[in-house]
């Protein structure tokens, strides 16, 4: 017959106990118990006594009593968008770096660029006790948003959002497309295709709204037929490609929404006999690592991902420390590469 629960006396974890300890450094279990969750009442000489028998006990102090005692899990839940997308792992490896001695470990957990996805896994996160929320990219509506942020400490990576001026890190998404079509534009190109992002999403929208600007300011008329949806992936890219090429459009260089769809354009553009840069020049958007290596290398926006990512974990702890957040004002590049050549007229 099974026993009925009990609360035990004292936390154990490799055979050591508070009591062990206290006896090692002859202080009371109070006293460690207060070594233990960082109360500054202990004064240094008996909290190196302390420590000390510790690490001679080999004691190692349970996360999760020590969250009960302090009323805080040192833990942080960090919702991505997909796991596995080059730029969002960019992210989350600033995450890791930026949390990196601070006490505070990262929960993560996959939205799937769908709303109920990302809600369901909020839930969850928030569950768990986090101490604070980073959500890298998502679209949920900002009424939903702000309820979370007046719940816990909350930043937002990657998408600007009206109001959480000092909550959010992001680039100019605008100015970079614009960027990244005036330089196309600069090397005499005017029938310049764009394979977008996801439908609705921030980022695809504002880097079509640089595409359109660029356009306009250098007097093309866009061209609806130029104009392809996507979803951030490479086969969106061949797709794209393939599509233009089946209803006989021409075009001398496309803009793509992220590098992955550049990858599947140029790819597309292969197999059918189109070189590149000489017969198609591509620009991507983002700068993911095998950019630079790729045949040709990718002309493209770098986004620095790593940067935002572990900007938005310093942020979060200041937030969670009860400090007033500093977030830097993050700049995009644009890395000119060898896929764009001049069109010769």
């Amino acid at each position: 017959m099974q026993k009925p629960y009990t609360k035990r006396a004292h936390m154990k974890l490799n055979g050591t106990t508070i009591s062990d300890i206290a006896a090692r450094a002859n202080v009371s279990k109070s006293t460690v118990s207060r070594v233990l969750n960082d109360k500054s009442v202990v004064n240094q000489q008996t909290r190196k006594v302390v420590l000390e028998a510790m690490e001679s006990l080999g004691y190692q102090a349970n996360a999760f009593a020590r969250s009960l005692a302090s009323g805080r899990s040192m833990t942080v839940g960090v919702v991505t968008q997909k796991i596995g997308s080059p730029f969002y792992d960019m992210i989350m490896q600033g995450v890791i770096q930026g949390f990196a001695g601070t006490g505070y470990s990262p929960l993560f957990v996959d939205g799937q660029w769908e709303e109920s996805t990302e809600l369901e896994v909020i839930r969850a996160v928030l569950g768990r006790k986090v101490d604070g929320l980073l959500l890298l990219g998502g679209d949920l509506p900002e009424q939903q948003l702000s309820e979370l942020k007046e719940r816990l400490p909350t930043i937002v990576v990657g998408k600007e959002i009206p109001g959480w001026e000092n909550q959010c890190v992001y680039i100019d998404n605008v100015g970079a497309a614009y960027d990244a079509t005036k330089h196309l534009i600069d090397f005499g190109h005017r029938d310049i295709a764009i394979i977008q992002g996801i439908k609705q999403h921030q980022d695809a929208m504002r880097r079509f709204d640089g595409y359109a600007r660029a356009l306009a300011d250098a007097g093309i008329e866009l061209d609806p037929g130029l104009v392809l949806e996507g979803d951030f992936s490479a086969q969106s890219g061949i797709v794209g490609i393939s599509s233009l090429l089946m209803r006989g459009k021409s075009f001398t260089a496309v803009f793509c929404a992220n590098d992955m769809v550049a990858y599947g354009a140029r790819l597309a553009l292969q197999r059918h006999g189109i070189r590149v840069p000489e017969d198609v020049s591509i620009v991507g958007f983002d700068d993911q690592g095998e950019s630079a290596y790729v045949t040709p290398p990718l002309t493209t926006v770098r986004q620095p991902g790593t940067e935002m990512g572990a900007a938005a974990a310093a942020g979060l702890v200041q937030l969670m420390q009860g400090k007033p957040c500093v977030l830097p004002k993050l700049q995009a590049e644009l890395k000119c590469r060898e896929s764009v050549a001049r069109v010769l007229r």
